[in-house]
Parts: structure tokens; sequence; C-alpha cells
């Protein structure tokens, strides 16, 4: 908390910025890392048939808590497949996929393509 100009305690943001890596310096090893897990492939999938900058973290419908979700975002961030800003109380995201695409070219459309087994 800090003090206004009133005098009176003021509520800072509880939560620092989130860090972002860029694409160009993730080892290919951490970006196979990042989309080998089910859940992480359904939130990049979730977001590249979303508009960039729409979709809240506690938006998508996903079998994890808020702890686990946190946690596969901060993986997706530190592979350069997301990108993260708060907006009022929300956390916003949107997919890197023209950064990460010029990084490792055809990975994300091999994640993305629709696996006939799932189907």
């Amino acid at each position: 908390m800090i003090r206004g100009e009133s005098g009176v305690a003021e509520r800072t943001s509880h939560r620092a910025a989130p860090e972002h890596t860029h694409p160009d310096d993730v080892p290919v090893q951490a970006a196979l890392a990042a989309l080998a897990d089910p859940v992480r492939v359904t939130l990049v999938r979730e977001l590249a048939d979303s508009a960039e900058w729409t979709r809240s973290c506690g938006s998508f419908d996903v079998p994890v808590g808020k702890a686990a979700l946190s946690h596969h975002f901060a993986v997706l961030r530190g592979a350069g497949l997301v990108e993260q800003r708060d907006e009022g109380p929300k956390r916003v995201n949107r997919l890197r996929r023209e950064e990460f695409e010029t990084r490792f070219p055809g990975l994300l459309d091999l994640v993305l393509r629709e696996d006939p087994e799932r189907a």
C-alpha cells in the first residue's frame, strides 16, 4: 500500500507484471517441453481460435486449479508462446503466433493440426 495525496492508504497492484521470453531466446527443447503437456496444448489451441487479447486466464475450460493454471501460463510465456498483460483485475493473453513461427517454422501448425484420434 502507498499513501495518496490525501494521506489515505491506497491499494497498489497486487501482482507484478508477467515476464516474457522472446521466442528467439528459446531453445527447441524448451519449446517442445512446453507443448508436450495436454493442458498447455489446450490453452494454445484455444488461444489460436480467439482474437488477440480477448481471453482472460479464467476463461479457459481446463481441468486444473488456479495455481496449476498460473504455472502452465508461466511455462508458455517462458517458451515464447504466450504474451500476457493485465487489464484491470483480469490478465489477458495472446498467442505469439508470428514470432514463434519465425523461430520454429511449422511447429505450431503441427500442434494446432486437428488430431483424427481426438475428434
